[in-house]
């Protein structure tokens, strides 16, 4: 059974399908966060050190630790701000961690300071970043989260991806890695922009688990973008990737309702042995309260319409 190990100073975190669900933490990164960026800038850190705790709090497994806060000279500022925000955050929490960067030199320099065996995000099959990372992770003894795009681009093609990820473990193993220490991206894309990007993951997956034998993760949410209530299709996404053979998710662990799905399905998949996790986070749930709640919102909400349908009568009483 392929295992994948990650460990943070003194706790070790095994991924694999007879695993629980692996959820990576995605809130440390200043991607689309232009006051975390800034503050991160700043030296202020006091939102990654909420984040930290509150995901952890919230029930994540590992935490992905992202510095990228400028596209101006990435190779100079990214390096020590990438190691700092590390160095805080391991200090603060004891999960494994995830090094999140584009960059090689923030990579390599996170690297140096990591404790226990922290996951590299990411390589892709693009020969440059293949000759760049590989050998990193090969001296450093970690894992590392492979892309399944190349010098072409993202391909439409879930067979084209395929080969990408088949490329960078043939790859890979040139360079004495394990195919256990590649976890597989096959990249989700929106659903609301291509219908069938569902179908294509879910095969994906199970190819992935039963050819290549890897353990595999995702940006979660890229299947709901664009889309309103994207919570509701992000939880509903969660167990039908893990039945595909999903083993891991850069995901929000303080969404509820995601968190829920994991946890459900953790439950169903048989990897929360007698349901230990679920009466543990839920045996103080009163679903009574939840119904209360939802009870009192119904009249207002149907109020809400009467005076909307009124409304559009008195205009278009108005119009005639």
């Amino acid at each position: 059974m392929t295992r994948t190990i990650v460990a943070s100073a003194t706790r070790e975190v095994v991924i694999g399908f007879d695993q629980p669900f692996c959820v990576i933490g995605e809130r440390i990164n200043p991607t689309g966060r232009k006051k975390l960026a800034a503050e991160m800038i700043e030296g202020n850190f006091d939102t990654v050190i909420k984040d930290a705790l509150e995901q952890v709090a919230a029930g994540a497994t590992m935490l992905d630790v992202n510095a990228g806060v400028t596209a101006v000279n990435p190779n100079e500022t990214e390096p020590p701000l990438l190691v700092r925000t590390l160095e805080i955050v391991q200090n603060l929490v004891d999960v494994p961690l995830s090094i999140d960067s584009s960059v090689t030199a923030a990579i390599e320099a996170a690297l140096k300071v990591a404790k226990g065996r922290p996951l590299v995000n990411s390589v892709t099959g693009e020969e440059e970043k293949l000759e760049a990372i590989l050998p990193l992770c090969k001296k450093y003894d970690v894992p590392v989260v492979a892309i399944s795009n190349d010098e072409t681009g993202i391909s439409m093609d879930p067979d084209v991806r395929f080969a990408v990820a088949r490329k960078i473990v043939e790859r890979a193993a040139d360079h004495g890695i394990k195919s256990h220490d590649i976890v597989v991206d096959p990249l989700v894309m929106p659903i609301g922009a291509l219908g069938s990007a569902g179908l294509h993951v879910f095969a994906l997956l199970r190819r992935l688990r039963e050819e290549l034998k890897v353990n595999t993760t995702c940006g979660l949410s890229n299947i709901s973008f664009g889309l309103p209530h994207r919570h509701g299709i992000n939880a509903g996404f969660i167990p039908m990737v893990i039945g595909a053979g999903m083993t891991s998710a850069i995901m929000n662990p303080c969404r509820p309702q995601e968190m829920e799905a994991v946890r459900a399905a953790n439950v169903l998949n048989g990897t929360d042995q007698n349901c230990s996790n679920w009466i543990m986070t839920y045996r103080d749930y009163k679903p009574a309260e939840a119904g209360v709640a939802a009870t009192m919102a119904a009249p207002a909400a149907s109020a809400g319409r009467r005076g909307g349908r009124a409304a559009r009568a008195g205009a278009a009483a108005r119009m005639e």
